[in-house]
């Protein structure tokens, strides 16, 4: 399994933590699904699922890389991300830690819907199986954390305005939500707990 690595490029810039008002949702949502065990660590110790939301035009907050393992966040397990360039598998990004290893595919989904507010990726075998290729599913050969699998959400969203849930086929478990709040993007999710 060579999850949690990061694919693209990572031009980061060291800085201070965001302010908790910022967060504060985010955290709780994410603890919600991390008590759920949709965000955690395998035995491994690699950790797996990530949450965002839009900050500022495609400008969004994400979990850090490597912050799958922990229960609770702090600000300082958030970033921004500032900027993407999909075809050039480039991100920038500022804050006390490197942006989640699955950002490309968050932004794919704030880059193909604007009113999309945001976007939550968990892993869940269950769920996975329970929906491939029944659910909008993404080409098996497209991996996480790729501009190829970036294509497919965009591909995927731009062509299924009213669904919010895609299943990763090329990403075993991999499932991403989204919607126009965090609490919509959720409950794509929750239903099939």
């Amino acid at each position: 399994m060579n999850d949690g690595i990061i694919k693209f490029e990572c031009d980061w810039l060291k800085a201070k933590p965001l302010e908790l008002n910022l967060v504060k949702e985010l955290n709780r949502w994410r603890e919600k699904m991390y008590c759920l065990e949709l965000i955690g660590a395998y035995p491994s110790g690699i950790g797996y699922g990530n949450i965002s939301v839009r900050f500022k035009g495609d400008q969004f907050i994400i979990t850090g890389s490597e912050t799958g393992r922990l229960k609770s966040l702090t600000p300082a397990h958030y970033t921004l991300v500032t900027s993407v360039d999909i075809d050039r598998n480039k991100l920038s990004c500022n804050g006390p830690i490197k942006a989640s290893s699955e950002s490309l595919s968050h932004a794919a989904c704030y880059f193909a819907d604007k009113d999309i507010r945001a976007v939550i990726h968990v892993h869940s075998k269950k769920i996975w199986h329970e929906l491939l290729n029944k659910a909008m599913t993404t080409g098996k050969d497209a991996t996480y954390g790729t501009p190829e699998m970036a294509y497919e959400i965009t591909r995927l969203i731009k062509n299924n305005p009213f669904k919010n849930l895609i299943i990763m086929a090329g990403h075993e478990e991999g499932i991403i939500s989204y919607g126009r709040s965090l609490k919509g993007a959720a409950d794509e999710i929750l239903k099939y707990v």
